[in-house]
C-alpha cells in the first residue's frame, strides 16, 4: 500500500502510517492539497490527514474534503507525544528558542512556558527536528517525534512535554476508490457533506429525521462555501452502519431538505471511541 502524507519523514502522519500499516511505502507530500490531489489521481495511492485533536481541536482540512469528496476508508486515533529534541549533548538549561508546528506548541504550551522558551513557528514537526540537526546551534531545539529523533540523529531532552499526557489526534484514510464494509457486528461510522436549502429553520427540519429515527450524530461541522459567507456546507458523522435501516431513512429525510450532499464514507469506528 502508498500511503502520501503532509510533511517530510519523521512527521506524526507518518509515524501514524506505519503504525497502522506496517510495510506500507510512505509518500511525502509538501502540502495537504498535494495529498489530496496524489489520492484523487492514482487509485493505488491512499493519503492519511490528521482530521482533529482532542487537545486543540479541528486541524483545519475540511475545504479540501469538500472540494475532492474523497472516500474515507478508516479512522485512527493515534496518541501524539511530544518530546523536546536537540543536538547531541545539549540540555534544557542551553536551549533558548523551540520550533514546531503550531498545533504542537499549543499542545505544550505548559512545558514551553515553565523553560522560558521562545517559541518559533514552523510548517511541521519534522521540518523544525530537520531545522534544529542542520542549524548545528545548541540553544535550539524542536518539538517533535522520536522517530524524529532517531532521523535526524538529535537526543531526546524531555519526553512527552505534552499538556495533556491522553493527546489523541484523529486520522483518516482516504482514497479515490469507493469501499464500503460488510455490515457485521462491529462498530460503524458513517461520515457525510451536506448544504442545505435556503429557507427558515432548514438545519432543525433536516437534523429531525435522525432523532425520530434514533440516529446518533457525533460530529456536525460547518464551514462557508468558497467566496460565501452566506452559504455554508456541513460535514457530519453518525453512528451506524449505512446499510442500516434507520440510517438510510434518515438521509432519505435530509436529502429532502438539501441542495448538495455526498456520503464520504463507511468505516470501523476506532475503539479508542469506546473508552
Amino acid at each position: 500500500m502508498k500511503i502520501a502524507y503532509q510533511g517530510i519523514p519523521g512527521s506524526y502522519s507518518e509515524s501514524c502510517a506505519k503504525k497502522n500499516y506496517p510495510g506500507c511505502e510512505t509518500i511525502s507530500c509538501k502540502t495537504f492539497d498535494e495529498c489530496f490531489e496524489m489520492a484523487s489521481n492514482d487509485n493505488n495511492i491512499r493519503t492519511i490527514i490528521p482530521e482533529s485533536n482532542k487537545t486543540t481541536g479541528n486541524i483545519g482540512i475540511e475545504y479540501l474534503i469538500f472540494k475532492f469528496r474523497l472516500n474515507i476508508y478508516a479512522e485512527h486515533f493515534y496518541k501524539i507525544s511530544h518530546n523536546l529534541l536537540g543536538l547531541k549533548g545539549s540540555k534544557i538549561t542551553d536551549i533558548k528558542n523551540v520550533y514546531s508546528h503550531a498545533q504542537a506548541l499549543s499542545q505544550s504550551s505548559i512545558f514551553v512556558k515553565k523553560n522560558n522558551l521562545t517559541e518559533q513557528v514552523r510548517a511541521d514537526t519534522a521540518g523544525s527536528a530537520k531545522y534544529v540537526s542542520e542549524s548545528r546551534d545548541i540553544s535550539k531545539a524542536a518539538i517533535a517525534s522520536t522517530l524524529s529523533a532517531d532521523i535526524y540523529n538529535l537526543d531526546i531532552i524531555e519526553k512527552d512535554i505534552q499538556d495533556n499526557k491522553e493527546n489523541y489526534t484523529r486520522f483518516l484514510i482516504m482514497g479515490k476508490d469507493i469501499h464500503q464494509p460488510e455490515n457485521d457486528k462491529n462498530s460503524y461510522v458513517t461520515s457525510f457533506l451536506f448544504k442545505l436549502k435556503s429557507k427558515p429553520a432548514a438545519l432543525y427540519s433536516a437534523l429531525q429525521g435522525m432523532a425520530i429515527n434514533g440516529v446518533n450524530m457525533i460530529k456536525l461541522q460547518s464551514f462557508p462555501e468558497k467566496n460565501s459567507f452566506s452559504s455554508y456546507f456541513f460535514l457530519c458523522e453518525v453512528e451506524g452502519h449505512l446499510n442500516q435501516q434507520k440510517i438510510k431513512n434518515s438521509l432519505e429525510d435530509l436529502n429532502y431538505h438539501c441542495e448538495d450532499m455526498s456520503v464520504l464514507g463507511v468505516f470501523e469506528a476506532d475503539k479508542i471511541r469506546k473508552k
